[in-house]
């Protein structure tokens, strides 16, 4: 191992298990043989902080306070000086404001800030953007993950065009093998169902962004038509409760699973018909990388980046959003057209091969890591 590695510290608000913080690990796991990786935390270290902290991963919990806290600025400097990292990479808005807080009137160290997702509704705001005129410093870069997410970064951070750079999301299509006949079989006995219940699955913290609510409107159109079908929601979050509260509202306990936060998801989604999305605001989900490199059909909102990743009436079927009908009606179109169902599968796997892969978008983030050390 090089112990002259130029040192990263990656900014982030926590490091739980979802889609931004696991891609953050990836590159921390894959690139350390080139680089030397230190985790700043704002929210609290989370469950996979710890894992990285017990991998030898240096994960700093910064305890920001509410409110606009200076102190978690100087606490970012103070780490900088401690571990000597030469680059801040900020995921998401927030960590990029207190990594360019942090460095007060200089530019050093230079910052890669990457824009995931955005909030909706997504609004420009003229102090944010003259905000950002100072702290965005002409060393620095700027990644999104998407188109959609990269033009918001222009239209409502006022960040020119030109200094956006698309990095894709990505995932290893090696950790997501394409379902088969053993595989289906193994997820549907973790499952607790039989061969020939219809499945949906969907992928994503219960968070009001994620609109369980109209998945589970949705799923009570499929069962309508498909009476046995079963909906199955992995992930935790604040909404879980309301929407445990709705499903037995709906008449839908008997056919939602709520099954929590899972660590297995690569051996659960081959056990699924469909897989859906629900959202109101996406950036590049790497839950429907997933499922497409399992070879699944997708139904999801056409919101955000959903439209980069799924292509309507090839790789999956797109709906409005909030629309409980209309995602219910191409779930349902999905399980009643097999031989539809499974050639978009197929060809969900291949857009993935072509366009979303972790060695892509590893290679893409090295490059900037490269010219920045």
């Amino acid at each position: 191992m090089n112990e002259d590695r130029f040192t990263v510290g990656h900014v982030l608000h926590r490091l739980d298990r979802a889609g931004t913080e696991v891609l953050a690990a990836d590159l921390a796991r894959k690139l350390g043989d080139r680089y030397r990786f230190v985790f700043l935390c704002l929210d609290g270290i989370g469950s996979l902080g710890e894992e990285l902290a017990a991998e030898g991963f240096p994960v700093v919990d910064l305890g920001r306070r509410s409110g606009l806290d200076r102190t978690a600025a100087r606490r970012i400097r103070g780490e900088v000086k401690k571990h000597g990292i030469g680059l801040l990479h900020a995921h998401q808005y927030t960590p990029f404001f207190y990594a360019a807080l942090s460095r007060g009137l200089g530019s050093a160290p230079p910052i890669l800030f990457t824009e995931h997702g955005r909030h909706y509704p997504d609004e420009r705001k003229f102090k944010r953007v003259l905000a950002n005129r100072w702290l965005l410093k002409p060393g620095d870069r700027v990644t999104a993950v998407g188109r959609f997410v990269a033009e918001a970064l222009t239209k409502n951070e006022g960040i020119q065009a030109g200094r956006v750079r698309v990095i894709r999301n990505g995932i290893d299509p090696d950790d997501f093998p394409p379902a088969d006949a053993k595989s289906r079989a193994a997820a549907r006995g973790s499952l607790g169902v039989d061969v020939d219940t219809p499945v949906v699955m969907q992928v994503a913290r219960f968070h009001k962004v994620k609109d369980h609510r109209t998945a589970v409107h949705a799923f009570a159109k499929v069962v309508e038509q498909f009476f046995g079908a079963r909906l199955c929601l992995i992930g935790e979050g604040p909404e879980r409760t309301a929407i445990e509260a709705l499903s037995r509202e709906l008449g839908l306990l008997e056919h939602v699973q709520f099954l929590g936060v899972r660590d297995d998801i690569a051996e659960l989604l081959p056990g699924a018909d469909v897989f859906m999305l629900s959202s109101v605001s996406e950036g590049v989900s790497v839950t429907l990388l997933e499922a497409m490199s399992t070879g699944l059909a997708i139904a999801a909102t056409d919101v955000g980046g959903n439209g980069e990743v799924v292509e309507h009436e090839e790789t999956g079927l797109l709906s409005p959003r909030g629309d409980a009908q209309a995602l219910g009606h191409n779930i349902i179109t999905l399980l009643t057209d097999d031989d539809k169902r499974r050639a978009m599968g197929v060809a969900g796997r291949a857009r993935l091969l072509e366009a979303f892969t972790q060695e892509r978008m590893h290679g893409a983030y090295a490059e900037v890591y490269e010219k920045l050390s």
